[in-house]
């Protein structure tokens, strides 16, 4: 566990020891990897396996794919339709994450445990990321399941803290 590299990252958890049928958890997994499967998604997606996309600035793309989802998005809060995820037991703070590990601020998990837990990330698009995970140490995670957009995303988000961290070590150097 020492060859862990933690950088800080201030992110909260829901999370609950698998104490239900594992599917349950297993199918809300599942539904927020779904959430790219709406309908503009699916066009998008049809889009670029035609080749019609080829020409187009894929960012601005993105962004006008994310600004359609808000719009939907809206409208579902006007309607008063909200997604309903699982009502998890508890809700931690992360103090910092590594490749594929997270560290919390508390020693609250149980040795030799699984959990499934939602993260909501601060990454574009903002989400809840689903993960499966198990316990290292009281407050040492080792994340066994997520999905593959999620794990690049994690990756990218934690280089980015490192970046982060970097420039402010530099910055305090420089100030002594």
């Amino acid at each position: 566990m020492s060859d862990i590299r933690f950088v800080t990252a201030p992110l909260k958890i829901d999370f609950e020891k698998i104490s239900r049928d594992e599917f349950v958890y297993k199918k809300e997994y599942d539904k927020l990897a779904n959430s790219e499967e709406d309908s503009v998604g699916q066009w998008l997606k049809l889009a670029k396996a035609r080749g019609e996309t080829n020409e187009s600035d894929q960012v601005l793309l993105k962004l006008i794919v994310e600004l359609h989802r808000k719009v939907d998005e809206l409208g579902s809060i006007i309607k008063d339709e909200k997604p309903t995820y699982l009502d998890l037991k508890e809700e931690k703070n992360i103090q910092a994450v590594g490749f594929g590990h997270f560290l919390l601020e508390e020693n609250c998990l149980a040795p030799e445990t699984k959990y499934y837990g939602r993260i909501l990330m601060p990454f574009f698009p903002k989400r809840e990321v689903p993960i499966f995970f198990q316990t290292l140490k009281e407050n040492i995670a080792k994340i066994s399941l997520m999905h593959d957009q999620d794990e690049k995303d994690w990756s990218a988000y934690m280089s980015a803290r490192e970046r982060a961290m970097i420039r402010e070590a530099k910055v305090m150097k420089e100030n002594k």
